[in-house]
């Protein structure tokens, strides 16, 4: 009965539900003896992710790119709703150019997050000095930018700051990365961001 009762209360599954955006499959070290409770695991673990800062292991490297992919999702996204909105009138030439260099960015974008999710292991920097926590919000908020924007010429330096940080996590190094979160946070602030109008261009 009594190993029957342990193999009901896995410890390691445990942990792995509560901790955010962890790997299928990635390990989490717990007193087998006497598990702790799933509150007391994510405790342990958030506690432990800070001391180390963000981007010290494999998922928070893959998180990384999940937020990436996201902002490359809403800068997709905000492109065709830019082009559609003409309904099939022509395009201004100056749109076209912002639409395809936006593009052509979306895809660097998603080139880099793929590379951090195939090579996340070789990536994991040892003491950013900045929280996980602080790493997602910035990026979210990033996306939440470039979906609101009313003019999407005006995103053209957030997206070069995201490209910069995607190159920057590639370096496994702190202080670029650390520059790229700087440079972000500038250009989240500095933009002034409304929902775009629903109207039509003239």
């Amino acid at each position: 009965m009594a190993n029957e009762a342990k193999n009901k209360v896995d410890p390691l599954d445990a942990a792995t539900d509560v901790v955010a955006g962890a790997l299928a499959g990635a390990v989490v070290t717990t007193d087998e003896q006497t598990p702790a409770p799933a509150a007391a695991a994510a405790g342990a673990a958030s506690k432990a992710s800070a001391a180390k800062g963000g981007l010290a292991s494999v998922p928070q490297i893959v998180e990384l790119a999940d937020q990436l992919s996201a902002c490359a999702d809403q800068l997709h996204e905000r492109i065709m709703r830019d082009i559609k909105a003409y309904d099939g009138r022509a395009v201004p030439a100056h749109v076209q150019a912002t639409a395809r260099a936006l593009l052509e960015d979306e895809l660097l974008l998603r080139q880099r997050a793929n590379g951090l999710y195939a090579d996340a292991a070789t990536f994991i920097v040892k003491s950013l000095g900045k929280s996980q926590q602080n790493v997602v919000a910035l990026t979210s908020a990033a996306a939440e930018k470039i979906r609101k924007i009313a003019l999407i010429g005006d995103i053209t330096g957030l997206v070069a700051g995201l490209l910069g940080l995607a190159g920057a996590a590639a370096t496994g190094q702190a202080a670029p990365i650390i520059l790229a979160l700087e440079k972000i946070q500038t250009h989240v602030k500095d933009i002034k961001t409304h929902q775009a109008p629903a109207s039509k261009p003239a």
